[in-house]
């Protein structure tokens, strides 16, 4: 019997009357009803299951050999214990935990996989899923703990499951990627294999994989700078202009160390029999009595990041060359080369590392791998986990977090990175220069066309709200990227999931770590009467009338227009033969206000070639195009207009 059907099958056997009432957003029933509906969940679910369960497999995206499908991916980021988290009881509060009949009003599987054919239904056809392996609790931020602070990266969060379905978390997510599969979605799973939990399931077993610093050293408050308290190295000025300048030349011999002050608070790793859990932290006991501890982690570049200390979550221990037992940039990414050598790797560490994305291959039968902090991995750890994963399926996709578009994510076996457009769509003139710079020269590597993600603010959030969104989705679509949803841009959500990038201080202090959903239970409005489903749908319908022209990465297929309003943004995707005759080949133009505030009127050069433009998005209908190539266009405030010839 399949996942589904198992799913299926425990929903109608388990069925029974309800303590409470249970409502679910109506988007969930038919993609479109924004008010809340009252259902029987047995029977809901079970229907939608089933329904899902009798549609013909639709296929998946395709693409070239080596994950290449997805260079034509689309992308819906699903927080699972997020998006699907909805009042149910609708008593006006988010439950933790489940209720007397053991439904839970935060995010669970069952919930994700009944979203599905909505999510499908706007035109995605690749789910990317944040974190949802087994949580730590140590120095948890929030009420659940950071889905980063991965306490076994081979146990999925039992959190995540619906109690009153008496099934195993396992179960329910083979449920969720066979059902995705079968609606022609691929499953993408996100991995931090750099950092652990502080209380994670591998430190009584395997002490010697993680680093230990004296149990009497405190911890340093956020923004303190006290050298006696544990928390990021604080290096003199000099000192710091000397370890950026080299870290710029990649010059990773020598690099300068933390002070001495700092490096005394480690010592090395107590024994594995030397470990206990006490009061839900791992203390260990040095042979002459020292007690010890697993220190947390913060960012690991520049070493003076304005970030919060990361207190859930520590760096593993991937080389143990005594001289570098400590936590500091040369150690947990700028490797230094004495240290950064195959006798000093840690060895059963790494073979633990490299095994966790082939179990979730063989389990469950995923399609990809996000990889956060994967610029913080070794090198030769990378090819190993990439060589493994692909002995497995020569078509799995590996996606890095990295920011930067270069050759050498390529050359590492990554398919696609997440790129820097989402830190500048904000920005008029970065998003015209880098349409520019696209339309110069093809990038080394697929990126992610963002407005943001999940740790940016959010795109609703920006200057003009939905008005931004719906104008930063449409560029991202038209580019030769990967359109890139977090869930929530189409609710218009302005929380921010977490304040990791992007962020001042101001910001910071706004939105304190525990109340921001990373870390707490919190439910999206699904209920919002002004949201912009339909405008997704539009725009990747739009998409996929002419995928193949924009996925084109070749400089030819762009031609940059001209308005006489600085504040118009015009280009035109169209094939790369110039000779073809009107109407023998796609020929688009995307004629945008980059004002959020203020309609603007102007004339526009598209180098259409005189012709007649049927209108894809913001206008209906024909556009008449002069001799001269010029259109008048009169803008409201964020309106892009698609216009194909």
């Amino acid at each position: 019997m399949s996942a589904l059907s198992q799913i299926i099958e425990h929903l109608a056997t388990r069925s029974r009357p309800l303590s409470a009432p249970y409502a679910i957003p109506g988007l969930w029933v038919d993609g479109r009803t924004t008010n809340a509906q009252q259902v029987d969940p047995y029977a809901f679910y079970q229907a939608r299951l089933s329904e899902i369960a009798a549609r013909d497999p639709q296929p998946l995206v395709t693409g070239s050999a080596g994950g290449g499908w997805s260079d034509n991916a689309v992308i819906y980021n699903l927080f699972p214990r997020v998006t699907t988290a909805f009042d149910h009881a609708a008593d006006g509060t988010l439950s933790l935990g489940a209720d007397a009949d053991g439904w839970r009003e935060t995010g669970t599987l069952l919930k994700c996989i009944a979203i599905l054919p909505y999510i499908r239904g706007m035109g995605f056809n690749t789910v990317h899923l944040l974190p949802i392996t087994a949580v730590g609790q140590d120095g948890k931020k929030g009420t659940l703990g950071s889905p980063y602070a991965i306490r076994n990266p081979y146990q999925l969060d039992e959190n995540l499951n619906e109690p009153a379905l008496g099934l195993t978390i396992d179960q329910l997510f083979a449920g969720f990627v066979e059902a995705a599969h079968r609606l022609g979605l691929r499953v993408v799973m996100e991995f931090v294999l750099r950092t652990s939990s502080k209380d994670g399931d591998w430190i009584q077993a395997h002490p010697d994989w993680f680093y230990w610093i004296r149990e009497d050293v405190p911890d340093r408050a956020p923004a303190a700078t006290d050298p006696h308290a544990y928390g990021n190295p604080i290096f003199a000025p000099d000192v710091l202009t000397r370890v950026k300048a080299k870290v710029h030349e990649h010059d990773f011999r020598d690099l300068p160390a933390p002070p001495d002050s700092y490096r005394a608070f480690y010592t090395m790793p107590p024994e594995a029999d030397a470990v206990t859990l006490e009061n839900g932290r791992y203390v260990g006991t040095l042979k002459d009595g020292t007690r010890v501890r697993i220190p947390g982690a913060f960012a690991d570049w520049p070493p003076d990041d304005n970030q919060p200390p990361w207190g859930d979550v520590t760096y593993l221990r991937m080389f143990t060359h005594p001289d570098f037992n400590y936590i500091a940039y040369n150690t947990i990414r700028m490797y230094d080369e004495r240290s950064a050598q195959p006798e000093y790797r840690n060895a059963p560490l790494w073979e633990a590392i490299t095994g966790v994305i082939p179990h979730y291959q063989a389990q469950f039968g995923i399609d990809g791998v996000m990889i956060d902090m994967g610029h913080a991995l070794p090198q030769a750890l990378k090819q190993e986990v990439v060589a493994a994963a692909r002995t497995i399926n020569p078509d799995f996709a590996f996606w890095d977090e990295n920011f930067l578009i270069t050759p050498q994510s390529r050359a590492e076996g990554y398919n696609a990175v997440m790129g820097y457009l989402l830190f500048d769509i904000h920005q008029s003139a970065k998003v015209s220069g880098f349409i520019r710079e696209m339309a110069s020269h093809p990038f080394a590597i697929r990126f992610f066309g963002a407005p943001e993600n999940h740790n940016t603010p959010r795109a609703a959030s920006r200057a003009g709200g939905l008005r931004f969104a719906r104008y930063a989705l449409t560029v991202c679509a038209t580019i030769p990227a990967m359109p890139f949803v977090l869930s929530g841009f189409e609710l218009g959500e302005t929380q921010p999931i977490n304040t990791g990038l992007g962020f001042s201080n101001e910001m910071l202090a706004r939105y304190p770590s525990d109340a921001l959903p990373l870390f707490s239970a919190y439910a999206f409005n699904w209920t919002r009467s002004d949201n912009l489903v339909e405008a997704v749908r539009a725009t990747l319908a739009l998409r996929q009338r002419d995928q193949a022209l924009y996925n084109d990465s070749d400089p030819a297929t762009f031609t940059m227009g001209y308005a006489d309003n600085p504040s118009i943004l015009v280009y035109s995707r169209h094939t790369n033969s110039h000779a073809s005759a009107p109407g023998d080949s796609p020929w688009i133009s995307v004629i945008a206000n980059v004002d959020m505030d203020a309609p603007q009127n102007g004339r526009v050069v598209i180098d259409a070639k005189g012709s007649e433009g049927v209108g894809l998005l913001g206008v209906y209908g024909n556009v008449p195009i002069t001799d001269e190539t010029l259109l008048i266009v009169a803008l409201d405030p964020g309106q892009v207009l698609v216009i194909a010839r």
